[in-house]
């Protein structure tokens, strides 16, 4: 494992640290867990439980021994929060964008989990790439809500909102299409951080006790880590720089060969 990959794992396993432990403090789902039936019995308990896992699985990851069990634990949480949860927000309003928004955000942290289970690529981009449309259309669909994000002291505030769009669709069509994969996801991981810290940091710091401040902060430091680790998960199979192919008949020396003769030159 790489440097990248390490504080890419890191970055992951921070965030789940920090939104377990909201859940525990609150005794509360993060909103984009939801939707988490008001009637489910014992729902705080479940909530402190969802809470511990996302935590112990976070600080699983953090090290070598306990990292294999604890990728294999995140993933299944994660999957079974996006098909017992989200598909059915999405089945029920399947041309309601924000269903899919949910499903969306939920599928890149899962695609981290898968990647760190499994390795398979293949599935892997797709599941990025697909995961990013709806992510991107929602600066489109929602814009008025999109440009209220966008911070006051920045000119122009709707072009940012549909710029944002507009990169994570971009990311979505360069991975899908197999072309600048590795660049692509990187810079959506990369514009992730960005938001991160421009938008929803802000936030943490005019309300520290915030549950909403707090799960929006870390929620969006989730999505871009995992970004992030799908990205160096893929660079590498499609490094940025291929070593040059040799056949294996043509012999290589340091010293020079003369035209004409098969030896080297003394």
């Amino acid at each position: 494992m790489n440097r990248s990959e390490k504080l890419a794992r890191t970055s992951l396993s921070l965030s789940l640290i920090g939104l377990g432990l909201v859940s525990i403090i609150y005794r509360n789902f993060a909103s984009n867990w939801q939707p988490v039936p008001a009637s489910v019995p014992a729902r705080a308990a479940l909530a402190s439980l969802s809470g511990a896992i996302m935590l112990l699985t976070g600080a699983g990851l953090l090290w070598q021994r306990t990292e294999a069990l604890a990728s294999r634990v995140l993933f299944v949480y994660l999957a079974i929060w996006l098909v017992a949860l989200q598909l059915p927000v999405v089945l029920k309003a399947p041309v309601v964008e924000v269903s899919w928004l949910g499903a969306g955000e939920i599928a890149v942290i899962a695609t981290a989990g898968w990647v760190l289970v499994r390795r398979d690529l293949r599935i892997a981009r797709f599941a990025v790439g697909v995961a990013l449309i709806p992510i991107g259309l929602s600066h489109f669909v929602y814009p008025t809500a999109t440009i209220g994000f966008v911070p006051s002291w920045l000119p122009f505030r709707a072009f940012w909102a549909y710029l944002g769009g507009a990169g994570h669709l971009a990311a979505a069509i360069g991975v899908l299409l197999g072309f600048c994969v590795v660049l692509a996801v990187r810079l959506e991981a990369a514009m992730i951080g960005a938001f991160t810290v421009l938008v929803w940091l802000p936030g943490v710091v005019r309300a520290p006790t915030s549950r909403q401040a707090w799960t929006a902060f870390l929620m969006s430091w989730m999505i871009g880590a995992g970004a992030w680790v799908v990205a160096e998960a893929l660079a590498r199979k499609w490094p940025t720089e291929r070593a040059i192919h040799v056949p294996d008949d043509v012999r290589i020396t340091s010293r020079p060969y003369a035209p004409g003769i098969d030896r080297p030159v003394a």
